[in-house]
């Protein structure tokens, strides 16, 4: 894997996946769950999409395009777990002109390290 060593990887899907040998549709059923429970789609999308009903664009990127922005950044695997626990601030408007303006608000209160670690990893291995 790009961003994460083996054992490390190995050790997100055991926390993420219902059993140590999960596909990769497992993988995926065992992260969209916690993803919807905790309130990640109120603003992502697993896909790109079109404009909302409102013309504006999305609220935030998908995580498709988040996996494209940082599949080659070593260092994308704990600035994306710091950004769901802790938020994000205007300075860091890298998506400026593609999503709106709202920020990422911290998560620390709804997802647990563990929970935004599996996720984040989910999240970067989606595109290879």
């Amino acid at each position: 894997m790009r961003f994460l060593t083996f054992p490390l990887a190995a050790a997100a899907l055991a926390l993420a996946a219902p059993a140590a040998h999960a596909t990769p549709a497992e993988y995926g059923e065992a992260m969209y769950r916690p993803a919807t429970e905790r309130g990640c789609l109120a603003c992502h999308a697993l896909q790109p999409g079109a404009k909302r009903a409102d013309g504006l664009p999305p609220i935030a990127p998908a995580w498709v395009d988040i996996a494209k922005r940082y599949r080659d950044d070593p260092q994308a695997y704990e600035r994306l777990t710091r950004a769901v626990m802790s938020g994000t601030s205007p300075e860091s408007r890298h998506w400026a002109g593609k999503v709106s303006e709202a920020n990422m608000p911290p998560n620390a209160g709804v997802v647990t390290q563990r929970e935004a670690r599996a996720l984040v990893n989910w999240i970067l291995v989606l595109v290879p």
